[in-house]
């Protein structure tokens, strides 16, 4: 049996439900994902910006009703490595 090798990136679970979340959504913000997840802020924060450094999402800065935002979306990259992520896991099922 030969396995592929899984995602590290994707294998986090905090950054694989980001990921997952934001395959159903296409986009988000940080207090969506906070809540979603369950995460803190602080882990929250650290594991979007490996996502971010990773390619696989755009963190957008900015303001909302007079209050900081930050957005939240998927990028190509992020989809294409979450599906990659998803049969590779099938190929470990079907063994």
């Amino acid at each position: 049996m030969k396995f592929k090798a899984l995602n590290p990136i994707l294998h986090s679970p905090l950054r694989l439900a980001v990921m997952s979340y934001l395959i159903a959504k296409h986009k988000s913000d940080f207090t969506e994902l906070k809540a979603a997840t369950k995460a803190t802020s602080g882990n929250l924060s650290v594991q979007l910006q490996k996502l971010s450094d990773a390619g696989y999402i755009d963190i957008i800065k900015g303001y909302k009703n007079n209050y900081q935002h930050t957005g939240v979306e998927i990028r190509n990259e992020g989809i294409d490595a979450f599906e990659e992520y998803v049969s590779a896991i099938k190929g470990y099922i079907d063994q």
